[in-house]
C-alpha cells in the first residue's frame, strides 16, 4: 500500500499505545455487538456468542462472584448483566493485548496505515447504526403514537422510558427530524471528504441519545456512549484543526484526505465496488424491511377487532345492576382492547386487571383469563346493538353478567385533539 507523505512518520509513545488498546478495544465491541453492520452477520453472531454465554455465566459465578447467577443475555435490553459483564471482558483484554503488543513491538515507529483502517471500520460501524434507528424514525416504527394503555396512564404512574417514548411517539415531524439527523450522519460517514462533518452530526446525535437514554432509564445505554465514543475517536485525528477552527480562531489546515491504497489496480477496484453494493444494500435494506414492518407494527399496523378503549355503562349480575361505587373492586369500570389478544380492566377502585383475551369473529364470543389463571375463565358473546356500543353476555364462575359498554372517543383526549397551531394568545397549554 502507498504510504502518505504529510503524515506523521514517528508517533509518541503515548499515541501508539492508544492506538493498539482502541484497535483491541473496538474490534472486540463490533465482534460482540455486530448491530447488523454486515449482510447476514446476525445470522453468525448467533451461532458464535452461545460459547461467550457460558464463558460469562462462569466468570460472574467464580471471578467476579456475584450474588446471582447470569442468566439473561443481550434481549430488547442492551445493558443486561451480561452486557456490562461482556464490556469488563472486553476492557480487560483489551488491555492485556496492548501491553503485551507494547512490549513486543517497540520499534514500529507509525501506525498511520492501522489507524486509517480503523478508523475505516469504526466509520461504517457508525454509519450503518445510524441508518439503521434514523429509518425506523423516519417511518416512525421505534416510537408509535401513544397507545390505549398509555392514554389512561395517570403520569405519575409513567415508567421514566414510557414517558420518553410517548414525548417522542407523539410527532411524527420530530420523529422525521431526528430520523434525518441520524440518516444524514450515517450517510456523511461513508464517505472520506464528508466523514469529518459525519463525525460532527454523529457526536451531537449520539450524545443527544446518549442523554435520553441516561436522563430516562432507557436500556441502550451501552450503546448510545459507544456511539459517542466512536465519534470522538473519529474526530480525534483533526482535534487540533477543530480547535483552531471552533475555539481559537486560528486559521485550520486542510484535512489530509488522501486515502491507503493498494497496490493493485484490480484491489482498489474491488473495495470500492464492495463500498458502494454495501450502502446500496444498507439504504435499500432498511427502507424495504421497515416498509413492510409498517403493516405489523407502528402507527399503520392494522387494528384488532374492537379495538378501542369502552366506558361502561351497566354492570349486571345474576340479573342486578351493579351501582357504579368507587368502593367497588368487582364492578368494571373501563375495559381497553389493545392488541389482538391483550384486554385491559380498569375496576371502579382504579385498579387494573390484565386478561388473555381470545375472540372469535364467526361465533361472536370472547373467553377472557387472567395472565396468572388460565382457569379462571369468563365465556361471553358479544354484540353491537348500536353503532360504538358493545354488549357483553355471558358466565364467568357462577355469575351470570351483563356488560353495556359503550366506545370512547378518542379525539376527546387532549393529547390528540390539541393539534398544532400557529398561533397562541397564552404562555402556557399544559
Amino acid at each position: 500500500m502507498k504510504t502518505i507523505d504529510d503524515e506523521p512518520v514517528y508517533w509518541s509513545t503515548a499515541r501508539k499505545i492508544a492506538l493498539r488498546f482502541f484497535l483491541v478495544f473496538f474490534l472486540l465491541y463490533i465482534f460482540f455487538n455486530p448491530n447488523g453492520v454486515l449482510p447476514y452477520v446476525d445470522v453468525l453472531y448467533e451461532k458464535y456468542i452461545v460459547p461467550f454465554h457460558s464463558l460469562v455465566a462462569w466468570l460472574g459465578s467464580h471471578v467476579l462472584h456475584m450474588a446471582k447467577p447470569i442468566t439473561t443475555f443481550t434481549n430488547g435490553s442492551g445493558d443486561t448483566t451480561y452486557d456490562y459483564v461482556i464490556m469488563l471482558l472486553i476492557f480487560v483484554l483489551a488491555l492485556v493485548a496492548t501491553i503485551i503488543w507494547s512490549l513486543a513491538d517497540r520499534k514500529t515507529r507509525n501506525y498511520n496505515k492501522l489507524f486509517y483502517w480503523l478508523t475505516v471500520v469504526v466509520r461504517y460501524y457508525v454509519a450503518i447504526t445510524m441508518l439503521t434507528y434514523g429509518f425506523i424514525k423516519v417511518i416512525k416504527l421505534q416510537f408509535p403514537s401513544p397507545d390505549l394503555n398509555r392514554l389512561l396512564e395517570p403520569i405519575g404512574d409513567a415508567s421514566p422510558m414510557g414517558l420518553a417514548w410517548t414525548y417522542m411517539g407523539y410527532s411524527y415531524g420530530f420523529n422525521i427530524f431526528t430520523g434525518l439527523g441520524e440518516v444524514t450522519c450515517g450517510l456523511l460517514l461513508f464517505f472520506r471528504r464528508t466523514s469529518t462533518l459525519g463525525a460532527l452530526l454523529g457526536l451531537v446525535v449520539a450524545g443527544n441519545i446518549m442523554a435520553i437514554n441516561y436522563a430516562f432509564d432507557v436500556p441502550v445505554k451501552l450503546l448510545s456512549t459507544m456511539l459517542t465514543v466512536m465519534c470522538l475517536f473519529l474526530l480525534s485525528k483533526d482535534a487540533a484543526r477543530l480547535i483552531n477552527f471552533f475555539i481559537l480562531n486560528k486559521p485550520a489546515a486542510p484535512a489530509n484526505l488522501t486515502p491507503h491504497t493498494f497496490k493493485k489496480r484490480w484491489a482498489n477496484i474491488t473495495t470500492t465496488v464492495i463500498k458502494y453494493l454495501l450502502i446500496v444494500y444498507v439504504l435499500a435494506g432498511n427502507l424495504v424491511s421497515d416498509i413492510q414492518a409498517m403493516s405489523q407494527y407502528g402507527d399503520h399496523a392494522p387494528k384488532p377487532p374492537l379495538w378501542g378503549i369502552y366506558q361502561v355503562k351497566a354492570f349486571i349480575r345474576n340479573h342486578d345492576t351493579v351501582p357504579p361505587l368507587t368502593t367497588d373492586t368487582m364492578r368494571w369500570n373501563k375495559l381497553i382492547l389493545p392488541y389482538n389478544s391483550t384486554a385491559r380492566v380498569i375496576l371502579m377502585d382504579d385498579s387494573t386487571r390484565y386478561y388473555n383475551w381470545k375472540l372469535d369473529t364467526i361465533k361472536h364470543t370472547v373467553v377472557m383469563f387472567p395472565y396468572t389463571d388460565s382457569l379462571n375463565k369468563g365465556t361471553y358473546t358479544y354484540s353491537m346493538p348500536k353503532k360504538d356500543e358493545l354488549l357483553l353476555k355471558g358466565v364467568k364462575r357462577s355469575d351470570s353478567l351483563e356488560i353495556w359498554l359503550k366506545k370512547v372517543d378518542l379525539k376527546k383526549f387532549r393529547l390528540i385533539n390539541r393539534g398544532f397551531n400557529w398561533i397562541n394568545e397564552y404562555p402556557y397549554n399544559r
